[in-house]
């Protein structure tokens, strides 16, 4: 009995709704596959669903195919009549004796019907054998109980935890599993990891903010059949709040599903409120089957879609090199944490600022420096950025203020009557207590607001709230000194500088390389120096190399220098005996205004 076309587009729309055909072999199956080959005692057992032109097996216990013909298949029988059904021989029954089973030396076949809530067959649990054989009472009423623990596991995946309610795809939870059993069955082979990224948390966020939660479900909704339709004939998975995902068996289709999601979603949102909001993004990922863990595929898929959102491209392809430092980055803020406590992890280096009128030491910059226990020295180019945007902020600062000025209090026992200079984030200028923090530190140690510098970015100064000033103000009315650092990589405006209670302006040092061979920038830090000069503060440069430009920063007015031409940044150790070595030298010198002989490289053992 062959369905009506009515009836066979409903049967094909229920199948096709539970996303089970093309979808890896499943352990929860195959035991009771397996379970049905032992009863029967025969070689071979499936599970086997009725599609338009074949029988595609979602589990089977021996034979080679994936999938046969639909046509003169036994099991599409079942699935249209969902009854049961024997063979004892095929050769024997007119209609299946040509059939490909029987072409292949299949004699006996049995199957159980496996039907929907709603009457809709999907297919079968069959058994074959390559004999003929008969089948008893206890054989079918076990085969129909199997049949019915295969649907109560069909909708147990549909219903519970792994069909995402909103877009009606598969659920996170079914993609990891379903990559670990396609991983367990094919392991080697290669796949196409596929991420789309429908917009950014910042978008996301304001769109909440603007048009409330439902416009997350809206996008969602437009969304789905979009990405269905690009991403076809594979089994796309809703993962996260607004992402999707698929695999794609063929490398080399990595084009044509490129230019499919770039057709297909090219004004895609028909809600005119969605289009400003949404701003999607699509992550690629090459990967071998059984050598990346399937939670890290959409770590990696969704690190492509991030690089492809940053470089204005809706497509990027997985980049190793950006894996690695991304997880580089958040393995050093994880072991941060521990150095913050640490005996021997974190240290400070100190670096001078040099009067370019006298000579003198008037003050030093306190650097944090980090010795990782496997990596070794970590840069503070790379470690102080990722901390800074992390809570860790406040405590890294804290433990700078707590070091330096323990190691300023002791050096005021050795004698030297200069400050220390501290950098501070703007992520510190955002906490209310600051001030108060930094007083009290000062307290324990014993100084005075006088001997510390806080340096602060331009950038961190000017904040869109308004905060960094406030907090500078309330800095520099408790008497601490201000320096706006790396001056001329930020905001640079005069008008921003009228808000900010600072007395230093530290110049970058890109003004002063090449200040020799540069007249234009020549006389642009010469006007600058002057101007600054004018209004009170007091000019540092930064990034000093030789001698001779120190010479030339001193006749345009600069007044104090700062780099590896004057003193590298070394342990306090060693800087008490560079101080100690400079006064010495200046002892033994005439009393002419330059220290000429106190200048030129340092370099610490």
């Amino acid at each position: 009995m062959r369905l009506s076309a009515e009836n066979e587009v409903m049967r094909l729309d229920a199948l096709h709704r539970l996303e089970l055909l093309d979808t890896p072999s499943s352990e929860a199956f195959n035991r009771i596959t397996r379970m049905a080959a032992q009863i029967f005692g025969l070689p071979i057992a499936a599970v086997s669903l009725t599609d338009r032109d074949r029988q595609w097996f979602k589990s089977r216990v021996g034979g080679d195919h994936c999938s046969i013909p639909r046509e003169r298949a036994p099991c599409t029988q079942v699935a249209e009549t969902t009854d049961f059904l024997a063979i004892p021989d095929l050769l024997a029954d007119p209609y299946y004796a040509d059939s490909v089973l029987a072409g292949q030396g299949i004699r006996f076949y049995c199957g159980a019907s496996l039907v929907t809530r709603e009457g809709q067959g999907l297919g079968a649990l069959c058994v074959l054998g390559t004999e003929p054989r008969e089948t008893s009472a206890e054989e079918v009423a076990a085969l129909k109980d199997l049949a019915a623990m295969v649907m109560q596991q069909i909708e147990l995946q549909h219903a519970f935890g792994r069909i995402d309610p909103l877009s009606g795809l598969p659920n996170r939870t079914q993609f990891l599993e379903d990559l670990d059993d396609d991983a367990q069955e094919r392991p080697g082979e290669r796949r196409l990891a596929v991420l789309v990224d429908l917009a950014p948390p910042e978008q996301l966020s304001r769109g909440l903010r603007v048009l409330g939660p439902g416009f997350i479900d809206a996008m969602v909704r437009q969304a789905t059949p979009l990405i269905r339709s690009a991403l076809k004939p594979n089994r796309v998975y809703h993962v996260a709040s607004t992402q999707f995902a698929a695999i794609i068996q063929n490398l080399s289709d990595e084009e044509h599903y490129r230019a499919k999601l770039e057709e297909s979603l090219q004004g895609r949102f028909a809600d005119a409120a969605l289009r400003p909001i949404a701003s999607l993004a699509v992550g690629m990922f090459p990967l071998v089957l059984g050598e990346t863990a399937s939670a890290d595929v959409l770590r990696v898929a969704y690190g492509a879609a991030l690089d492809a959102r940053a470089s204005k491209a809706l497509v990027s392809v997985h980049s190793a090199m950006s894996d690695d430092i991304h997880r580089r980055s958040y393995r050093l803020l994880a072991d941060f944490a521990d150095a913050l406590t640490a005996p021997d992890q974190l240290t400070m280096a100190l670096q001078p600022r040099i009067d370019l009128r006298t000579g003198e030491c008037l003050s030093a910059e306190a650097l944090l420096r980090w010795d990782h226990p496997e990596l070794g020295g970590i840069s503070p180019a790379e470690f102080i950025p990722i901390v800074e945007q992390s809570p860790l902020a406040r405590a890294m600062t804290d433990w700078v203020l707590d070091h330096s000025l323990g190691l300023l209090s002791a050096f005021r026992s050795a004698g030297f009557n200069g400050r220390f200079s501290v950098n501070i984030s703007g992520s510190n200028l955002s906490e209310h207590d600051l001030a108060a923090r930094v007083s009290y530190c000062l307290s324990k140690h014993q100084l005075s607001p006088d001997d510390l510098e806080l340096e602060v970015t331009e950038s961190a100064a000017i904040s869109e709230n308004g905060s960094g000033a406030e907090q500078l103000a309330a800095l520099a009315a408790a008497g601490f000194h201000i320096a706006i650092d790396d001056f001329g990589t930020g905001y640079s405006s005069l008008s921003y500088l009228q808000t900010i209670p600072a007395d230093t302006i530290k110049l970058d040092r890109s003004f002063i390389s090449d200040l020799e061979g540069n007249p234009r920038r020549n006389r642009l830090v010469r006007s600058m120096i002057g101007l600054f000069s004018e209004q009170g503060y007091r000019v540092v440069a930064e990034g000093v190399e030789t001698t001779a430009v120190a010479d030339t920063l001193r006749e345009m007015g600069c007044h104090e220098a700062q780099g590896y031409g004057l003193a590298r940044p070394m342990k306090p150790g060693r800087m008490l005996e560079w101080l100690s070595a400079r006064h010495a030298s200046s002892q033994s010198e005439s009393s002419a205004p330059q220290l000429i002989a106190g200048w030129g490289p340092f370099q610490p053992n």
